[in-house]
């Protein structure tokens, strides 16, 4: 009980704190653009009234300038500001999936007769690396080789039907991966192009045995540009054979890209029977989806990253499907398996609500932002800003974004002398959409949580990134 008056006391404080916030935000706040962000729309011809932008004192709790600060706009991938900060609120930074291992069968001298099965809850970066230690583990037990199958039990999410064309008709995008509770190295292959005479060598990693390429690639002179250097990539009804054709610039020395391959459960078996033979395993058999035992213990746990640093990965990379693992995972750990996107959205919207934070216009979609229909304001993200702020969890929450000039999606953004590290910022961007919001310095020393949402006609083109440098640069002078 003692526990239950405590945590209800902390939402109402928690309540009370971020409606104070909310009911302050318009004092003083100046809606003018600063001049150099307007000298910067009006140069790149962009309407005033397709920019929202708010900018809050956080030291003083005081906002210094709120323009249109009211209209509900797309927030691209700024999106993840509101589903990372409620997993972290919510899960906690210590939290972790696990990943379960069932040995159904005998084992005699390294040798498992039987079927082998992995239970995955989720782990948004179980990738090559990982999954790596996993199989180190399972070596640990004395399996070496494996007679049978490999089953795998994805039910701790939703499958549903998914189209990973309907968002951009580009299904083999690495950002239009679906979401998976058994999720390996976010079902992407990495190809490497090197030009060897009038060929051109492909390569892909990791390389993965159920995967077949056609190569019809050829040289032509030319410098190393243009749309995908030139390379058409056609695939099957199962994404297991890509076929290779165009013509590909002598001045490129080497080029790579990154492209989704099979489904989840197929690329799962592929990547663990090439690691597992890499290392000199064997196994036998195939894969199949399965249901794990719910009378008997597993014989292997793995546990994934803390939440802390997968959120930084989240965050400062931008990386959606593993923003779209958070969403569902709050939905099977807060309401049960199987996690569903619809859950996900309904915890995040109790979250605000819990917390005095009233958002009427969200449409919160994926919780990615990678989604044309996705919603919020300037006013809102300001006010979500303001809770991470004062969070017990601050320090992670803002070590998560990337850092201006530094890494992530702003290593080469925002690095001149006067902003170089002074940020942390989120960044977002879709066709015709640009955005950040985030935290920055002054040189006053007063801290400031700054956003900007521009919807415009080809404003994703570098014409956002001018207006976020001179927002910023306005406030370094406060």
């Amino acid at each position: 009980m003692t526990t239950v008056r405590h945590l209800n006391g902390l939402r109402v404080l928690a309540a009370f704190c971020s409606s104070i916030l909310l009911l302050a935000a318009p004092v003083n706040a100046n809606e003018e653009l600063p001049a150099e962000v307007q000298a910067v729309l009006a140069h790149r011809n962009i309407p005033d009234d397709r920019v929202s932008m708010q900018v809050h004192n956080l030291t003083q709790r005081k906002t210094i300038l709120a323009f249109n600060a009211d209209v509900a706009r797309n927030p691209a991938s700024t999106m993840k500001l509101l589903t990372t900060l409620v997993a972290l609120d919510t899960l906690g930074p210590t939290f972790t999936w696990n990943t379960e291992v069932f040995l159904l069968g005998e084992l005699r001298d390294g040798m498992l007769h039987g079927d082998i099965l992995l239970k995955g809850y989720g782990d948004p970066y179980l990738v090559t690396e990982r999954l790596w230690q996993l199989q180190r583990q399972l070596r640990a037990l004395g399996v070496n080789h494996i007679d049978g199958n490999l089953l795998l039990d994805d039910s701790w999410f939703e499958q549903g039907d998914y189209d990973p064309g309907a968002f951009d008709r580009e299904p083999l995008r690495a950002y239009n991966v679906a979401p998976n509770a058994l999720m390996t190295n976010y079902k992407v292959l990495r190809y490497q192009f090197t030009p060897a005479g009038d060929k051109v060598n492909i390569s892909h990693e990791p390389p993965l045995t159920n995967v077949a390429i056609v190569n019809r690639l050829r040289v032509a002179p030319g410098a190393c540009r243009g749309y995908q250097r030139g390379i058409r990539i056609d695939a099957d009804d199962d994404n297991g054979r890509f076929e290779f054709s165009g013509k590909f610039p002598a001045g490129c020395r080497k080029y790579s890209m990154d492209r989704a391959a099979l489904d989840h459960n197929a690329y799962t078996y592929g990547l663990f029977k090439s690691l597992w033979s890499e290392s000199g395993g064997s196994i036998t058999g195939t894969y199949r989806n399965a249901r794990a035992p719910t009378d008997v213990e597993p014989d292997l746990v793995f546990e994934s990253l803390p939440l802390a640093d997968v959120i930084t990965k989240v965050n400062k990379h931008s990386n959606n499907v593993m923003a779209r693992q958070l969403l569902l995972t709050l939905a099977a750990e807060l309401r049960g398996p199987p996690g569903t996107e619809a859950e996900g959205r309904a915890i995040i919207e109790d979250w605000l609500q819990t917390r005095g934070m009233d958002f009427p216009e969200l449409k919160l979609a994926n919780g990615a932002g990678l989604s044309r229909d996705a919603r919020i304001t300037a006013r809102h993200l300001t006010a979500l800003l303001s809770y991470g702020f004062a969070n017990r969890y601050m320090p992670e929450f803002i070590a998560s974004l990337p850092l201006s000039g530094m890494d992530g999606t702003l290593s080469k953004r925002l690095d001149s002398a006067r902003l170089r590290g002074m940020a942390h910022m989120k960044t977002g961007s879709l066709d015709h959409v640009s955005a950040i919001g985030g935290y920055t310095q002054a040189r006053s020393g007063d801290r400031f949580s700054v956003v900007v949402l521009i919807n415009y006609t080809n404003v994703h083109r570098g014409i956002g990134d001018e207006v976020q440098e001179a927002l910023l640069n306005w406030v370094q002078d406060h």
